[in-house]
């Protein structure tokens, strides 16, 4: 308590240091004043002396009764189509785990594919990327879908923490982890801050991307990266056991327990299809990815898929509205006062001389290995996504690159360590991968990855005339 005290009173000492600093040439105290709210929401969201949802509200709570923004402009977030995407995929996945339709893919395509070591790895990764466009959270996909998955194959093969960990539970455990790190970077709906991104380049860099764009561009360099990972893995970290025949026989089994698809299974399946048809096409039918979330849920709420009280339970989607909402208001006005445009100048005056390709690198490297200091991804992007990517696009890169290099990034170096994302104490936890190997390997992949989306991604997005 006394820990989270002392870290309460170094935020809003932040705060207040940033409110009285004298305000820069070219800004209104005003937009200085929601400057200093913001980045005290943020250094607090980093620190986390209490719940992120609580800071948000305080934030916005003080931001109107200083007057720095009006009621209905401080809580413009909370009516933001973002927020009730990233609700809608929320609900529609709790829908996916509940019926055990993630469970009912992930053994069908063991059972079809699941015959060695490294084609389990596979599966499981596949599984992942199938279920991945419609489960935002990627803790609950890879903790609450694949992991207890992986756990039961690994203990079917005589793989357990401690001595024979590496038979085969150590290379699965670390491999789904860092296959749900790639497909949370592969759709706009795959990971919980990827539809924010979107909003902060609109707002900021005044780049659009569509959930049918962000697909597009990931496509090529994120297949590549799920059929390299896991062999890099396997060469890297190898398991013990290089055959698997009991794990055809184990989903074969599970498969049976669970019996034929169930009614709900069904709906959920064709909600599934259907929603990722109209978010793919949304160009051409104009239709809005957030009523397309909205849609889905409404059809498991009518089809008595998901009850009232299920969503109602679901308190990840609720949180996320309050802070998420919260935040979304607070930047959505910097930008509109004029402080987006006024950083932009500053940050171009102090890397004039700079070639654009170095100075690119640079910020992707900054931005992407930076993520050892955070214990989640919200904070990492809200503190630098929009800093960074203005940096480089001040010093000459193409906005539309910087936009989706960044946006990537800003989930594929949730890899680095075991606190990097919610999903990653899930895995680490199991007990099969020691730290130094968890970073090690860890590192190793970013490397590939980096080299796979900025690379080969960044010739894909030319060809696609992105930039």
């Amino acid at each position: 308590m006394n820990n989270n005290l002392f870290r309460l009173a170094g935020v809003i000492l932040v705060g207040v240091i940033i409110w009285f600093t004298p305000v820069p040439t070219g800004l209104k105290p005003q937009v200085w004043h929601l400057f200093a709210i913001f980045v005290t929401t943020i250094i607090g969201f980093i620190v986390q002396p209490l719940p992120i949802g609580a800071i948000a509200f305080m934030s916005v709570t003080f931001t109107i009764l200083t007057g720095v923004l009006k009621p209905v402009e401080a809580l413009s977030g909370i009516s933001d189509p973002t927020t009730w995407l990233i609700i809608s995929a929320f609900l529609f996945a709790k829908g996916i785990i509940k019926t055990g339709f993630g469970r009912r893919v992930a053994f069908k395509l063991m059972n079809a594919m699941g015959d060695s070591t490294l084609k389990l790895a596979y599966t499981l990764t596949a599984a992942d990327f199938i279920i991945s466009p419609a489960t935002p959270s990627n803790t609950a996909r890879g903790g609450g879908i694949i992991f207890p998955i992986a756990r039961s194959l690994a203990l079917t093969l005589g793989s357990e923490p401690g001595a024979t960990s590496r038979r085969a539970g150590a290379f699965l455990m670390v491999n789904s982890f860092q296959s749900c790190v790639v497909t949370s970077a592969m759709f706009m709906t795959s990971c919980a801050p990827n539809p924010m991104i979107v909003v902060l380049a609109a707002t900021t860099l005044g780049v659009t991307i569509t959930w049918g764009s962000w697909a597009l561009a990931a496509l090529v360099p994120g297949l590549i990266s799920l059929m390299v990972v896991p062999y890099l893995l396997y060469k890297l970290y190898p398991p013990e056991i290089t055959k698997t025949p009991e794990a055809k026989t184990m989903a074969i089994e599970e498969l049976r327990k669970m019996g034929p698809m169930r009614f709900e299974e069904r709906i959920v399946a064709a909600v599934f299809v259907g929603a990722i048809l109209l978010w793919a096409t949304a160009q051409f039918t104009n239709i809005n990815a957030t009523a397309v979330g909205m849609l889905a849920v409404s059809i498991l709420m009518l089809t008595k898929v998901l009850t009232w009280k299920d969503v109602l339970e679901e308190q990840n989607a609720w949180d996320a509205m309050v802070w998420l909402g919260g935040l979304l208001g607070l930047a959505a006005y910097l930008d509109k006062l004029g402080f987006s445009k006024w950083l932009g100048t500053e940050l171009t005056g102090m890397i004039g001389g700079i070639p654009w390709i170095p100075a690119f690198g640079i910020v992707i490297l900054v931005y992407f290995y930076s993520h050892y200091f955070f214990a989640g991804l919200f904070p990492h992007i809200v503190a630098m996504y929009s800093v960074l990517s203005l940096v480089a696009i001040a010093a000459g890169a193409p906005p539309y690159l910087v936009a989706l290099s960044m946006a990537y990034m800003s989930s594929l170096c949730a890899g680095l360590t075991h606190y990097a994302t919610g999903v990653a104490p899930v895995f680490y936890n199991a007990g099969f991968v020691e730290q130094k190997d968890w970073w090690r390997l860890g590192f190793i992949v970013s490397v590939a990855n980096i080299v796979i989306w900025v690379g080969t991604g960044s010739i894909w997005w030319k060809f696609l005339g992105l930039w």
